[in-house]
């Protein structure tokens, strides 16, 4: 029944309950409890339906995210899972993860006097809700297609690419390097922003769509690029980036010394319950130890995060710049600080100091001077300004770049730009290889998931219109062939 919105005046923003510290910091369970369906309802109808939503315009996936309030507000919860799902293809996902502050909810018109709408929570309770009824069904094209299309990277773009490829009937494979589907939603982010349940629900749904995953796979060394070619009519290139960037100062080569990917890995597969020497001998677990992280965006959160629950004797996160330049959700920050992550902004390395093992990181303060091309302050260290840290274990968090892929695949003819991305054309998404498409990370560089299913998205079309294109000039030769036989 419909009921009355713009209830921000007289309903205050409320967030899902969160656990308390003393509790969550012992386990690696998600934080936030879900919405009741009477809170969801309530939080919804705090929406003032605007004539132009800014919260749908700076969603990259440009959700209708006014919709499905107004239909959760009302209890018509089925039909807000299907607007949601039309234009996401992990909205629970999304609704876990996606920086809202920056992105909808940061932009929502209440967000200045009466505080946001609580997009995220309920966007993860509707699809929550639907996978518990029953609705969230497997793909069933209307038509079942010959032609296959085979995609390398079983991560958020990939996997967003082969649902929405399916959908038009055709043969979809996956192929990933690893042993589990979902790329950096399996390994790289933490158990308390996003479940695993929570992903292999997604999978399975994917699996009983008919796509078919082939796991353990590595283009390059099990595979070719020219065979992926010549089993499926069109390749899509899915594999994010993984190359961590390295700090180049004195004793970053010592033990103890780690890349955040080596450490994240290991801390999940121990979750799921894999043997993890590197974990199980203290490599790559904070437990007992004096911890610095060194970078300030959403990967270094994870780390510091970790390191609590793993039982870190004092955990500091130390940033070249200030909190108010922070790349990271500012929310991720808050977390932190209730878990006691001590941050050391406007400072950096110099050296890690050590005999074989680290024992300290030296570092010295930082300034924001004058602005780069970019308009971002550059940051200058402040000559005579250093200082120790205390460390047994140092995390480095600073970021990831594309690795060679024409020269691992041995396909030099697959351009890339400048900065190891590779090069398409944006108008079909399409490789300077004919056939060959890329989507995602490594064409975008490291960014947010939710941009990742949008590219998904976006190359999943552009293949549908290049093989549709190819099977309609393929008819046009055969009915001209027949033309002149008779």
């Amino acid at each position: 029944m419909p009921v009355k919105m713009m209830q921000f005046v007289s309903v205050e923003q409320r967030q899902p309950d969160k656990r308390a510290v003393g509790e969550r910091i012992h386990d690696f369970a998600e934080i936030f409890a879900s919405f009741a369906p009477e809170q969801a309802r309530e939080q919804a109808a705090r929406c003032e339906q605007c004539g132009i939503p800014f919260c749908q315009v700076h969603c990259p996936l440009h959700n209708n995210i006014p919709d499905w309030l107004l239909l959760t507000a009302e209890g018509r919860l089925e039909e807000a899972y299907e607007i949601a799902s039309s234009t996401n293809n992990m909205p629970e996902i999304c609704g876990r993860i996606c920086p809202q502050d920056r992105l909808c909810e940061g932009n929502c018109v209440l967000e200045k006097g009466f505080r946001s709408v609580t997009i995220g929570a309920v966007e993860r309770f509707i699809v929550d809700t639907a996978f518990a009824r029953g609705w969230v069904k497997p793909v069933r094209p209307l038509r079942e297609r010959r032609l296959s299309v085979g995609i390398v990277g079983a991560g958020p773009a990939g996997l967003a690419a082969a649902e929405q490829l399916r959908k038009e009937g055709y043969q979809v494979a996956v192929y990933d390097r690893y042993d589990r589907v979902g790329g950096l939603l399996i390994y790289g982010i933490p158990g308390f922003k996003l479940d695993k349940a929570v992903v292999q629900r997604r999978v399975r749904h994917l699996e009983d769509s008919g796509i078919r995953f082939h796991l353990g796979v590595e283009v390059g060394r099990d595979l070719s690029l020219t065979e992926l070619r010549r089993r499926h009519a069109a390749v899509l290139i899915a594999t994010g980036v993984y190359r961590a960037r390295d700090v180049d100062v004195p004793g970053a080569q010592l033990k103890g010394v780690v890349k955040a990917l080596d450490y994240l890995t290991a801390s999940n597969r121990k979750g799921l319950g894999d043997v993890v020497p590197a974990f199980d001998s203290g490599e790559l677990n904070a437990r007992d130890k004096h911890v610095v992280v060194i970078g300030g965006g959403d990967t270094a959160m994870d780390c510091v995060r970790t390191a609590i629950r793993q039982g870190a004797k004092s955990v500091r996160c130390l940033y070249r710049r200030d909190r108010a330049n922070m790349p990271g959700s500012m929310r991720e920050v808050q977390h932190a600080e209730e878990e006691g992550v001590e941050f050391v902004w406007l400072a950096a390395p110099e050296a890690f100091i050590g005999a074989e093992r680290v024992e300290a990181v030296q570092a010295h303060r930082m300034r924001l001077g004058p602005p780069d091309a970019t308009g971002r302050q550059v940051p200058e260290p402040i000559p005579g300004s250093s200082f120790r840290l205390q460390a047994d274990l140092v995390i480095k968090a600073l970021g990831f770049d594309p690795e060679d892929l024409p020269g691992l695949w041995g396909v030099p003819e697959l351009a890339v730009t400048r900065w190891g991305t590779l090069r398409i054309d944006w108008s079909t998404m399409m490789t300077a290889i004919p056939g060959v498409f890329a989507a995602g990370d490594i064409v975008r560089g490291a960014s947010l998931v939710v941009w990742a299913i949008r590219d998904g998205r976006d190359a999943a079309a552009a293949i549908h219109r290049w093989l549709e294109g190819r099977e309609q000039k393929a008819e046009e030769v055969r009915s001209r062939a027949l033309a002149l036989a008779s």
